[in-house]
C-alpha cells in the first residue's frame, strides 16, 4: 500500500505515482534524536509494518496501529569533517510490483536530494511470503562538482519506544569475554556489535541485532551473501532502546559515484530473537547461504576426551571407551594433545610411537568399542618455531603494519583463509584424518575461527584486504566438502569457542556445540538462536555438561532439544587436567552414572533434536518462567526453568483436542488438558519437563 498524506508545514501536493514535491526544511543539518515535528507525507505498509516518511526523508515505523518509533533520521552519511547529511528533500517515489527469489511483492522507489549536491535513494521491499518485514537497498550519489569524503553511514536506525516492562536484546557480535548473546536492556547498556574483529581472536558473527518489548519488537540486519565490516549497535536510551547498522569504512565519490549501502532488512515481530532470525535464515537460504543436509549420526550423543586434557594417555582413554559406550554415548571425540603444535599437525610420538599406524589403529579401537571416532583439529592456528611458518611463512595473515593476528589460546599466529596455498594445506589435512586415519568426524576448534582480520599480506595478492574476512566462509566450505567427498556421513562440527557464531559459515558444517557456555542459561539461549538460524531440527549439542549450572544440568541439554555431551573421566578424575576441575570433579561416579544413564536414555527415546523446535511459543526474555517447545514424535514436549517456580505453566501450541500429561523426567502423571492452550499448576526447582500424548477420542471409535 501507498497511501500519502498531507504536510501540517505547508500545502504539498498530493504524491501520485511519480509526482514531484516541494519541502521548506532545510536539507542539511547535524543528526538529532529526536522527532522531527513534520507530519508524514508518504505511508508505505505490508498491513503489518508501516513506514512513514516525512518530507526530509526522516521516518516512523509501526506494527498494526502501535507506533514503534518516532519520526527520525533513520538513515545519514556522517563527512570527513564530521558533519552529518541526514535531511534529504523528497523528490518523487514510484510503486512496482516484484517477483524474484523471494516471491512476489511490492518495490517503493523514493529519491532525494540533499541541496543538489547529494542524491539519496531508497527502495522498500515488502514480500508476501515475510509480513512484518522489509528490505531496505539505500545509495547515495555525488551530484556535485567537487569530490565528496564520507566518513561512515548509519541506516535502519530507531529507537524502539518505551515500555513499563523494559526491553531485551539479541547481539550477533563476538567478545573476547564471551558475554550472553541474549540480554535485558539496563539502564547504560549499550554494544557497538561491530561484525569484524573485536579483539586479535575474537569477531565475526550474525549480522543481526533485535530488541522487543513485551508486546512487540524491532530486528535490523543485513542479507548480503558475504559478512561485511558493519556494526549493529544496540544501546538504552531515555526514550527507549536504539537499534541499527552502520559502517564506519571511508568512501570518496568523484562527481557522479555512488555509495551503495548493503542490502539491509528491518522487522518489526512479536516474542523474542527467534522469529526474525528465522526470516533471516529463509531469506538467506533462498541465496545459497543454508546448513548441508543433516546426518543422522550428527545427532548421536557425545563423549569427549577433553576430560583428560593435553597430556591424556592412551591407556586413559582406552579404559573409558567401555563405560561411555554402555551408558548409551556414540561418539568418542580425541580432542586436543594429540599434535605435536599447532601448525605442523604432526603426531606427538610419546603417545603414537608408529605414527600413523597408531593413529590409524587408535581410530579402529573406538570402532571397534561400538562407538564413532571424532578428531580435534584448529585450522588455521600456527604455532611460532614450527616447520610451517620457516618454510611457508607467506601464509600468515598481517595487518597493515606487517604484524600477524594472535591467536592467544594457543599463542599461535593465523594464517589467511584467503590464501589458496592454505586452503590446500587444510583440505590434506582432512585427507589424512578421515581418509587415511579413518576418522567418522572432525571437531575444528578454536575462537579465531569465527572470522579474521582484513589480510595486507602481499604475497597473497589480495584484490581488496576484506578478501580473508569474506572467503573465510569458503575455506569452511572447502573443507566441508573434502570430508564429505570422503564419506557422505561424516560429522563436521565447528567450535568458535565463546564467539556469536558467524552465519556465512553455516554451509560449512553439519553440527555445532554450545560452544564454551559459561552457564545453563547460555546453553538454552544459544540454542534458541541456533534453531532459528540453522532450522528447527538443527543439530545443536549442548557442550560438555559439566560447562552447566551445578556441572549436570543436562534437563538444559534435553529440554530444548539438544544433543548430549559430557567429558567425564573414568574411574578417576584426571591427573593432569587442561581446565580447572569443578567442584565434586569429573568423574563418573556411581551418583553421577545412574544420572546420566537416565538422561541418555530419555534422550534416545525421544530424540528430541530431530523434531520441530517451536521457538515462537515462546518468549526467552519475558515469559516465566523460561519456555521451551518441541513437537517430536506426534507429542508436544515443553521444557520450563527457574531457579524456583510454583504456580501456573502455559502449554502453547497444542493440537485441538484433549491430551494427557506427563513428566517426563520422572514418569509421574500431571493430568489431563484440552489444545490449542491450557495452563499447568506446577511447583519444581531448576527444571520441569513435560510430555503432552494426544488423546484418543473413543467417541469416535
Amino acid at each position: 500500500m501507498s497511501q500519502p498524506m498531507m504536510s501540517r508545514r505547508a500545502t504539498i501536493a498530493r504524491l501520485m505515482g511519480a509526482g514531484a514535491m516541494l519541502s521548506i526544511t532545510p536539507p542539511l543539518r547535524a543528526a538529532a534524536r529526536v522527532a522531527t515535528g513534520d507530519a508524514p507525507i508518504l505511508r508505505l505498509s505490508d498491513g503489518v509494518l508501516t513506514i512513514e516518511f516525512d518530507s526530509a526523508l526522516h521516518s516512523r515505523l509501526s506494527r498494526g496501529a502501535t507506533a514503534l518509533t518516532a519520526m527520525e533520521p533513520g538513515e545519514a552519511i556522517r563527512l570527513d569533517d564530521q558533519g552529518i547529511v541526514d535531511r534529504f528533500l523528497l523528490i518523487d517515489q514510484r510503486r512496482e510490483a516484484v517477483s524474484g527469489p523471494h516471491g512476489r511483492g511490492q518495490v517503493h522507489h523514493l529519491r532525494g536530494t540533499a541541496g543538489g549536491n547529494i542524491e539519496k535513494r531508497i527502495a522498500v521491499t515488502f514480500l508476501d511470503l515475510y509480513p512484518g518485514l522489509a528490505l531496505l537497498d539505500i545509495a547515495y550519489r555525488n551530484t556535485g562538482t567537487a569530490p565528496l569524503a564520507i566518513a561512515g553511514w548509519h541506516a535502519a536506525t530507531h529507537d524502539l519506544l518505551a515500555h513499563p516492562g523494559g526491553a531485551w536484546s539479541f547481539s550477533g557480535a563476538s567478545y573476547a569475554d564471551r558475554r550472553d548473546w541474549v540480554q535485558p536492556v539496563t539502564p547504560g547498556f549499550g554494544q557497538r556489535n561491530f561484525m569484524g574483529m573485536n579483539a586479535s581472536d575474537y569477531g565475526g558473527g550474525t549480522p543481526v541485532a533485535a530488541v522487543w518489548r513485551r508486546d512487540v519488537g524491532l530486528a535490523v540486519g543485513h542479507i548480503d551473501i558475504v559478512p561485511r565490516l558493519v556494526s549493529l549497535p544496540v544501546s538504552g536510551q531515555p526514550s527507549g532502546t536504539r537499534i541499527g547498522i552502520a559502517g564506519d569504512e571511508p568512501a570518496l565519490l568523484a562527481p557522479g559515484a555512488t555509495l551503495s549501502l548493503p542490502p539491509i532488512f528491518v522487522m518489526a515481530h512479536e516474542g523474542d530473537h527467534f522469529r526474525p532470525l528465522d526470516a533471516y535464515r529463509r531469506i538467506m537460504a533462498a541465496h545459497g547461504i543454508a546448513a548441508p543436509a543433516i546426518p543422522e549420526t550428527s545427532y548421536a550423543p557425545v563423549w569427549c576426551a577433553w576430560g583428560y586434557g593435553r597430556q591424556f594417555t592412551v591407556d586413559e582413554i582406552f579404559t573409558a571407551l567401555p563405560k561411555a559406550r554402555d551408558i548409551g554415548l556414540e561418539w568418542a571425540v580425541l580432542d586436543d594433545g594429540w599434535q605435536t603444535s599447532e601448525g605442523d599437525w604432526k603426531l606427538n610420538r610419546a603417545k603414537f610411537p608408529r605414527g600413523d599406524a597408531d593413529m590409524k589403529a587408535f581410530a579402529d579401537r573406538i570402532k571397534a568399542a561400538g562407538m564413532r571416532p571424532r578428531l580435534w583439529l584448529a585450522p588455521l592456528a600456527a604455532d611460532p618455531g614450527t616447520d610451517l611458518l620457516r618454510d611457508h611463512s607467506d601464509m600468515l595473515l598481517l595487518d597493515r603494519n606487517g604484524a600477524a593476528q594472535n591467536v592467544s589460546f594457543w599463542d599461535a599466529f593465523t594464517l589467511c583463509p584467503a590464501y589458496p596455498p592454505v586452503v590446500d594445506y587444510f583440505r590434506g589435512q582432512v585427507r589424512r584424518i578421515i581418509g587415511e586415519w579413518g576418522y567418522e568426524g572432525l571437531k575444528l576448534d578454536g575462537q579465531h575461527l569465527n572470522g579474521v582480520a582484513p589480510c595486507y599480506n602481499p604475497a597473497h595478492n589480495h584484490a581488496r584486504p576484506e578478501e580473508s574476512y569474506e572467503k573465510l566462509q569458503d575455506f569452511w566450505k572447502a573443507l566441508y566438502d573434502e570430508a564429505i567427498a570422503i564419506n557422505p556421513n561424516a560429522v563436521i562440527e565447528i567450535c568458535p569457542c565463546g564467539d556469536a557464531f558467524a552465519f556465512h559459515n553455516i554451509p560449512g558444517m553439519n553440527h555445532t556445540p554450545a560452544s564454551d557456555p559459561t552457564s545453563s542459561w547460555q546453553i538454552r539461549s544459544k540454542g534458541k538462536t541456533f534453531k532459528a538460524m540453522m532450522g528447527p531440527s538443527a543439530p545443536f549439542a549442548g557442550d560438555h555438561v559439566e560447562l552447566s549450572d551445578r556441572h549436570d544440568d543436562f534437563a538444559s541439554h534435553y529440554g530444548i532439544g539438544a544433543i548430549l555431551s559430557t567429558k567425564f573421566t573414568w574411574p578417576h578424575d584426571p591427573a593432569h587436567s587442561t581446565d580447572p576441575l569443578p567442584p565434586g570433579g569429573i568423574a563418573l561416579t556411581a551418583q553421577k552414572e545412574a544420572l546420566w544413564r537416565k538422561w541418555i536414555a530419555l534422550y534416545r527415546a525421544n530424540m528430541l533434536p530431530r523434531g520441530d523446535y517451536l521457538g515462537d511459543l515462546y518468549d526467552i526474555g519475558f515469559d516465566k518462567p523460561e519456555g521451551h517447545a518441541i513437537r517430536a514424535g506426534g507429542k508436544i514436549h515443553y521444557a520450563f526453568y527457574a531457579d524456583k517456580w510454583s504456580g501456573p505453566v502455559q502449554l502453547r501450541g497444542l493440537p485441538a483436542g484433549r491430551h494427557r500429561l506427563t513428566d517426563s523426567f520422572t514418569g509421574r502423571p500431571l493430568g489431563t488438558v484440552s489444545g490449542p492452550a491450557a495452563a499447568l499448576q506446577a511447583s519444581f526447582e531448576h527444571f520441569l519437563l513435560v510430555e503432552a500424548a494426544p488423546l484418543q477420542d473413543k467417541t469416535k471409535a
